[in-house]
């Protein structure tokens, strides 16, 4: 199976160029990463880019790590090759990695790049931390307690209390994160800054304010809040993380053939409890406007 795979990977490498001239492209995008262990323990990352609009997967490369330009140069100049129009791009959301941000400020400094909103409410969960627990301090204080309170008690105040503050500086973080406008975002962080706890979560997130909010710039309609992570799903369906393809060579050309696969197949009809598809029967590629019709991924590979 594995040296079927590779074969077939070969002819994907092989045909790369103007594998999709002329698909249209909506200028929105997304990258992201998926990190694997080959043989020996060599870590590499496959690095993705797919239009957040239609899905269809303009490039996949492996490479060594995602906090260099060279591995997200490379992912862009494959995407070129494939029939990518550079000046096309417009918007593009990402976790942040410090290659990707490097090589945009470089090479595609007009476009604006939305900061995924799920990773960077990971990054504020330990300033989060510290507030509550120093507002449980400051509640400890303020409260007199009995002397005859026992241990047990003082723990339920004090996880009473922790909740109360997290619930307080959450509900002010979702009114700023999941503002429908700009302005209703400066207003509802003037109302985060002035809480008593507020003011380092206020501070963080203004500084990435309108990287958080491009989404909602009506110049970049279809740009997603959140990086493209829901690729990984049907990746790891058909190829696992990788790790079974032993090199990083391996890995690209099985890559490769993934993303043909995908392009050209339909997603299925039917939701399912988690999951709901954008256009239920459609391929990316018939979402793009370019319909293969009875084409499928095995007559593109020519098997």
């Amino acid at each position: 199976m594995h040296r079927w795979l590779d074969r077939a990977g070969k002819w994907a490498e092989a045909h790369v160029a103007g594998q999709l001239a002329g698909v249209a492209c909506s200028g929105q995008m997304g990258c992201d990463g998926l990190w694997t262990r080959l043989r020996r323990g060599v870590k590499s990352v496959v690095l993705s880019l797919v239009d957040t609009v239609s899905g269809v997967v303009w490039g996949i490369v492996v490479a060594a790590e995602e906090e260099s330009q060279a591995g997200w140069c490379k992912l862009f100049e494959q995407a070129k090759r494939v029939g990518l129009v550079s000046e096309a791009l417009n918007g593009l959301v990402s976790d942040g990695a410090q290659g990707l941000l490097s090589y945009l400020r470089a090479t595609l400094e007009w476009v604006h790049h939305q900061r995924c909103v799920w990773h960077f409410w990971r990054n504020l969960a330990a300033d989060l931390a510290r507030a509550v627990a120093k507002g449980v301090e400051g509640l400890a204080a303020s409260q007199t307690t009995a002397a005859s309170q026992t241990t047990a008690a003082s723990q339920t105040t004090a996880k009473h209390n922790a909740s109360v503050v997290r619930k307080e500086l959450t509900t002010l973080l979702h009114a700023v994160l999941d503002a429908s406008s700009l302005e209703a975002a400066e207003q509802a962080l003037t109302q985060l800054n002035a809480h008593r706890l507020g003011q380092v979560l206020a501070k963080k997130v203004n500084e990435q304010l309108d990287h958080l909010l491009y989404h909602r710039l009506a110049c970049h309609a279809g740009l997603a809040r959140v990086g493209p992570e829901w690729l990984w799903r049907d990746f790891r369906l058909r190829l696992s993380r990788g790790c079974n393809h032993a090199s990083t060579q391996r890995l690209e050309r099985a890559a490769l053939l993934w993303m043909i696969y995908h392009n050209l197949t339909p997603a299925q009809r039917r939701s399912e409890r988690k999951r709901h598809y954008k256009y239920p029967g459609q391929s990316p590629l018939e979402a793009a406007g370019s319909s293969p019709g009875e084409f499928t991924y095995l007559d593109a590979l020519a098997i």
